[in-house]
């Protein structure tokens, strides 16, 4: 049986730190509708940040 391909568009967007975490390089939805959002919270969502353990347990299914 062959191996399973990495998914090379997920392994771009996101970071796997040494504890094992998974993280996004920004926040879901932050180009989108900037008019309306203050300047924090502009500012809050270019950071990255730690999906949600459903979402980081199908990601590592697809990296490895």
């Amino acid at each position: 049986m062959s191996k399973q391909k990495t998914n090379k568009s997920i392994q771009k967007r996101i970071k796997i730190t040494s504890k094992g975490k998974i993280l996004r390089r920004h926040q879901l939805g932050a180009g989108h509708l900037k008019r309306n959002k203050s300047k924090g919270a502009l500012n809050s969502q270019k950071k990255t940040a730690e999906y949600f353990t459903g979402e980081s347990k199908h990601f590592k299914d697809l990296i490895r």
